[in-house]
């Protein structure tokens, strides 16, 4: 049974992997107050982390700044940038030694590479010297929750914090609950994201949570509508935004997600249920994979975009 108090709060709390999940979580944490430490493997990812958040502070300030102050000077726009984001980078610790954050934390997300056996031995190493009331929290976006929490002896205080990019800005978080999870759990994770500006959903742990569980299968089936000869990418893409309202097409969306990481799911998937045609693998989507071309951060994938200054 876990032993934390209902009404606890999260003090301190640990992001391990400063990537762009990580650094983003870490980034809306601090920004809600909280202290937060963010683990990488060497120093060189801890500076690069620091970088990238404090870039992305700078960036959230500025236009914030600017537009409620639309004839403020550049000189103020500059002073107001670093002083707010000063403020925040203060409350994140960087570091390389995890055996002393978890030591010290009251709950620690992970934001490591979507990969189980990976995140598994990142809560195999980490459960022996978390302090027994740390509460552990796994960002996965497709992989079991309860798969990870059977390697630790704290299935009572295990969920999914499941984020979405980019952080900052998008506003689900999705909590993702065991059979086992302790109800004081529930409500302290519910309580924290809440806190930090987010809007929590409640789900049980399936595959794909709610969001990717209709998401994927929906990005396939476009797939299969174009290697079908339906329609064009593009007119997939319009007719979705102007037919069903998206802000993107299915295939626009693929591109910013990456196509390589619905390959990743959709294979995960399919290994386990082999039977259900909505995890099909899809010859379109692994021909890009192939090709190199698995979206925005490539250049290009269903469509071409401008190489990065």
């Amino acid at each position: 049974m876990f032993r934390g108090c209902r009404t606890a709060r999260f003090a301190k709390v640990a992001v391990w992997g400063g990537g762009t999940m990580g650094g983003g979580i870490a980034q809306v944490v601090a920004s809600s107050g909280y202290a937060v430490s963010v683990v990488e493997v060497n120093a060189d990812r801890c500076n690069a982390a620091q970088k990238n958040i404090s870039g992305s502070l700078s960036r959230v300030f500025k236009k914030k700044f600017e537009t409620a102050n639309p004839k403020a000077t550049a000189d103020e726009v500059a002073a107001h940038v670093k002083t707010s984001t000063s403020d925040v980078m203060s409350k994140i610790n960087f570091s390389t030694d995890g055996a002393a954050v978890a030591a010290t934390s009251d709950l620690i997300i992970e934001a490591v590479v979507e990969n189980l056996e990976v995140k598994n031995q990142l809560w195999k190493s980490l459960d022996p010297i978390a302090k027994p009331t740390c509460v552990f929290a796994t960002n996965t976006s497709s992989l079991s929750v309860a798969a990870q929490a059977a390697v630790t002896k704290r299935s009572t205080q295990f969920g999914g914090l499941h984020f979405f990019s980019p952080v900052a800005m998008m506003k689900l978080v999705e909590i993702v609950t065991l059979d086992q999870t302790d109800p004081n759990v529930k409500t302290q994770l519910r309580d924290f994201v809440t806190k930090i500006g987010k809007a929590p959903v409640m789900c049980s742990d399936t595959k794909g949570f709610i969001v990717n569980r209709l998401l994927v299968p929906y990005m396939l089936e476009a797939a299969r509508l174009v290697e079908r000869g339906v329609a064009t990418v593009e007119d997939v893409d319009v007719a979705m935004k102007l037919g069903a309202g998206h802000p993107m097409g299915p295939f626009t969306l693929c591109d910013s997600v990456g196509i390589d990481v619905i390959k990743l799911i959709t294979d995960a998937w399919h290994k386990e249920e082999p039977q259900n045609p909505l995890f099909n693998p899809v010859k379109l989507i692994d021909d890009k994979v192939a090709a190199g071309h698995v979206g925005m951060k490539a250049g290009e994938g269903f469509y071409k975009y401008p190489a990065k200054k």
